[in-house]
């Protein structure tokens, strides 16, 4: 069993290391390098405002041929076709309090020809438990973001709450307004800051990730879709993999586990009877339940009040902090999972697609079943990246 229930390890993360297919590009620059603070214009104060962009470095194709060839590397046969720059943005979003605070993100571009247009991808990480592994803290050739930007997309790839500039904060774990403001918020930040640098885009907006990063992506699509926002005239589709999007099934797959591993603790917490223990009870399987999602040496401090509300048998106050399974898209959603995944069941994502269509969704939205063997949850991560890949090629334009 993994330390986490989302978690990306170094190994996993080379779902990261897939960008690739083909083409040219290339920069004389050989070495990464760091430059002064770009000053930025000023602009109302408020959820998405610009605050700050640094240049971070430029990675040249050849680097990121390396790192796909790493013995930890399992993605094969893809190769980069642009260099690729990168970008720290520090803009404002809101808390879990709804409270303004300044976070960071990452923007990775392709370096094509002058004027040359790209579409965007709003990539949404998966669970990390160390700052640096961030993405504004990791612009390096290995990096999901900066390997799907060397196939010609402008890739967004937002820290969220608790990371990067905003290290300190509790991160909203698995609650649904924080997380999806923390993308909303950055895509309006970084569409001021291509506007104000002169980066074209083509006016193509994809959404994708894997994991929390597939929670996450669900949640920002839902709030785009309910406030009507200025992005969704932009997207185009969105594609999940092995999220936790119903947490209550999340949960429940999780317990299972906890029972299993500690018979005396498990006759305690029967699903539906929770909130019946006493204090000390509770205390202890809360603790149980932390030892599965977090590792003992984390430097992110982890707001997981979510697990409170499950132990209280809050199902209605779980549906509002948490759940993104039951509600309608009105555009492609393409869910990917794995059927052994042990982290994040893939119930999750079954009982997400029958919600859906219970609202009428119909074939918006669509199951693929992870094909590796087993089909676990980090064994996932290479072909769901495969599949997303796929499945935005024959729409994105300008690659």
């Amino acid at each position: 069993m993994q330390n986490s229930l989302y978690r990306w390890s170094r190994g996993a993360m080379t779902w990261v290391l897939v960008a690739a297919l083909t083409a040219c590009g290339g920069s004389d620059d050989n070495e990464a390098h760091a430059e002064p603070e770009v000053p930025v214009q000023p602009a109302p104060e408020g959820a998405g405002e610009l605050k700050a962009a640094s240049a971070l470095t430029t990675i040249r194709t050849a680097d990121m041929v390396q790192a796909l060839q790493a013995e930890d590397s399992k993605v094969q046969n893809l190769q980069p076709r642009y260099d690729v720059m990168a970008y720290r943005l520090e803009y404002m979003t809101t808390d879990a309090s709804g409270q303004p605070i300044r976070a960071s993100g990452l923007v990775s571009v392709p370096v094509k020809t002058l004027g040359a247009a790209s579409p965007v991808l709003s990539y949404q990480h998966g669970t990390i438990f160390r700052d640096i592994e961030a993405p504004s803290n990791n612009a390096a050739p290995s990096e999901v973001a900066v390997l799907m930007a060397s196939l010609g997309y402008i890739v967004l790839a937002p820290d969220y709450v608790g990371y990067g500039v905003s290290k300190g904060a509790p991160h909203p774990y698995l609650q649904a307004t924080p997380s999806a403001a923390a993308t909303v918020d950055f895509l309006t930040a970084a569409k001021t800051w291509r506007q104000q640098q002169g980066v074209p885009d083509n006016g193509q907006l994809f959404l994708t990730g894997y994991s929390e990063g597939g929670y996450v992506t669900l949640a920002t699509h839902r709030a785009l879709q309910e406030a009507n926002s200025p992005h969704l005239q932009n997207l185009r589709q969105v594609v999940v993999g092995g999220g936790p999007y119903n947490v209550q099934a999340t949960m429940d797959g999780l317990v299972n586990l906890v029972r299993n591993e500690n018979n005396l603790l498990g006759a305690l917490i029967n699903p539906g009877f929770l909130h019946y223990l006493g204090n000390s009870a509770q205390r202890e399987v809360r603790r149980a339940l932390l030892k599965q999602l977090l590792p003992d040496d984390t430097d992110v401090v982890m707001d997981t009040k979510f697990i409170d509300v499950f132990l209280a048998d809050d199902e209605p106050g779980l549906e509002r902090l948490s759940n993104v399974h039951q509600w309608k898209p009105n555009l492609p959603v393409h869910f990917y999972h794995g059927r052994e995944d042990r982290t994040v069941p893939y119930n999750s994502s079954a009982t997400t697609v029958q919600a859906m269509q219970a609202r009428g969704a119909g074939d918006l939205v669509s199951l693929t079943d992870c094909p590796a063997s087993p089909a676990g949850h980090l064994q996932c991560v290479p072909t769901f990246l495969e599949f997303m890949l796929n499945t935005l090629a024959p729409e994105a334009q300008g690659l």
